[in-house]
């Protein structure tokens, strides 16, 4: 049975999008143990395009329904587990990308809400917080989804932030959303 379009995050409030994503029913990944089965011959570059033995997965269901069987080990490699098998992934950066954000409030009352790539909604606050990372060619902000695993944050999202982190006028600069700041400097 296939899976249901995601809804259109455009015509959703923040509160439906915080119920939507609280609604999310994945598969219990992290209580599945199989034995390693090798590799999937599948990646995920850093624009989020999931990859099969060399040619991009066309089909958005498909990759929907992979992104829900993702699993972060310990040791930070990528996984699809199944009950009866798991199989490495290559990811490139982050696995998923967050490429659409609307906001509702002001200063310490904002509250943000994320459409990733793959349709999925994440509601920024405790448990989903964004990082900030310094690297060669620029800052790159990080989402976080469930259980180690990552949005990377579009670049036109991300100015989208910076813009909030310069107005809200705090040092260092920082986002606030449901409660909780994220600073726009790695590690502060």
């Amino acid at each position: 049975m296939p899976s249901p379009p995601p809804p259109d995050f455009a015509s959703l409030s923040l509160a439906e999008i915080a119920r939507l994503a609280q609604e999310n029913r994945l598969p219990p990944v992290d209580s599945w143990n199989p034995a390693h089965c090798g590799h999937s011959d599948m990646r995920i570059t850093r624009d989020g395009t999931w990859f099969h033995q060399g040619s991009p997965i066309g089909r958005m269901p498909m990759v929907r329904l992979f992104s829900t069987i993702l699993r972060r080990e310990a040791d930070g490699r990528f996984v699809l587990v199944t009950p009866v098998e798991k199989l490495d992934i290559d990811v490139e950066d982050a696995p998923f990308v967050a490429v659409e954000m609307k906001r509702e409030g002001e200063g310490a009352g904002m509250k943000l809400a994320f459409r990733l790539n793959t349709g999925d909604l994440v509601a920024a606050g405790p448990g989903r917080g964004l990082r900030f990372e310094e690297r060669e060619d620029g800052p790159r902000p990080y989402l976080h989804v469930r259980g180690g695993l990552e949005a990377l944050v579009a670049r036109s999202v991300y100015y989208e932030l910076a813009e909030i982190a310069l107005a809200n006028g705090s040092a260092p600069p920082g986002i606030w959303s449901n409660g909780s700041f994220f600073a726009l400097e790695p590690g502060a």
